[in-house]
């Protein structure tokens, strides 16, 4: 267990956002043993998102190419959805915007209105790479107005107010790192997760699906997106609380990405290949390496790893 922000989480590993878009399984999923997890994305309008074929299996490689751009049942729906069950679990929702959307920002508050009395936290989706120009958010003058508008609009939210997050790409340069990490430390922001599928191609893939468009998640993420979160630690001093995605697979993994600096893990492509008892594994083995380096919480293990 650990706690972050005010809330108890009974374990750090969360599902990742993508396999419950449309909030239609959070009691399924916190039943198979997730500490938490994330619906979405969701967009402002629903909309179809992009055509068929659009999701891949690299079986070969434990990955997964989608081009999936925000397929969304929509704010609305999704909100009446999660206004039906009883809140239990830590449960957060990641925001997406239109495809053609003008107004990115408007995009976002809408969200963080919409879903604040129904989640614990909302995630600022701003690193998808299948939503034409969304990724061009990550660059230092539009996140910085992004960021004050979403902000200003938080703090006008009665309390208790979810958590507030940016989910970042694993596949910046140094420069764009250094301009992210200066912008969310002086926004504010309560955290970042590092980080988000990657248009690059790691050398070594054997999937014919490999050269398909879209974003690369799995085995392959683990390094360049641990990498990242290494980098981001650096970069913000240890002063932002960092939750580490890509690549996850096993206890080994979630425990690299915890002493790289992330305080939470989260995972999906690894549950679509190993099934359900992984969640059950990682936590196990996770705990035993805890254990073993003599750790006596999950947060004395934060940031450990050699610099």
């Amino acid at each position: 267990a650990t706690r972050l922000w005010g809330r108890d989480f009974p374990n750090p590993i969360g599902l990742a956002p993508g396999l419950d878009k449309d909030g239609q399984a959070i009691d399924a999923t916190l039943a198979l043993g997730f500490g938490f997890v994330e619906v979405g994305g969701v967009t402002p309008l629903p909309q179809p998102g992009n055509p068929r074929p659009r999701l891949f299996r690299l079986a070969e490689d434990r990955a997964i190419v989608n081009r999936m751009g925000f397929n969304s049942a929509g704010h609305a729906s999704v909100a009446a959805r999660m206004r039906t069950r009883a809140r239990r679990g830590i449960v957060g929702v990641n925001l997406g915007r239109n495809k053609e959307s003008t107004d990115a920002a408007a995009d976002f508050t809408a969200g963080l209105r919409a879903f604040a009395p129904l989640v614990d936290f909302v995630t600022v989706n701003v690193s998808s790479p299948n939503t034409p120009g969304l990724r061009d958010l990550q660059g230092k003058d539009r996140l910085r107005a992004l960021l004050a508008h979403m902000v200003a609009a938080h703090a006008t939210l009665p309390p208790p107010a979810p958590t507030l997050l940016v989910k970042i790409a694993a596949d910046l340069d140094e420069a764009a790192l250094a301009d992210l990490a200066e912008v969310a430390l002086e926004s504010r922001i309560d955290g970042l997760i590092v980080g988000n599928t990657i248009l690059a191609r790691p050398t070594g893939l054997r999937s014919r699906h490999s050269t398909e468009e879209g974003g690369l998640s799995g085995a392959p993420l683990l390094a360049p997106s641990t990498a990242a979160l290494v980098r981001i630690r650096k970069l913000t001093r240890g002063k932002i609380t960092l939750i580490g995605c890509g690549g996850v697979a096993s206890g080994a993994d979630a425990y690299a990405k915890i002493r790289a600096g992330a305080s939470l893990v989260q995972l999906y492509t690894a549950l679509i290949y190993q099934g359900p008892a992984l969640v059950g594994r990682i936590k196990r083995d996770l705990a035993a390496l805890l254990h073993a380096d003599g750790f006596g919480s999950v947060a004395e293990a934060v940031g450990s790893a050699p610099s």
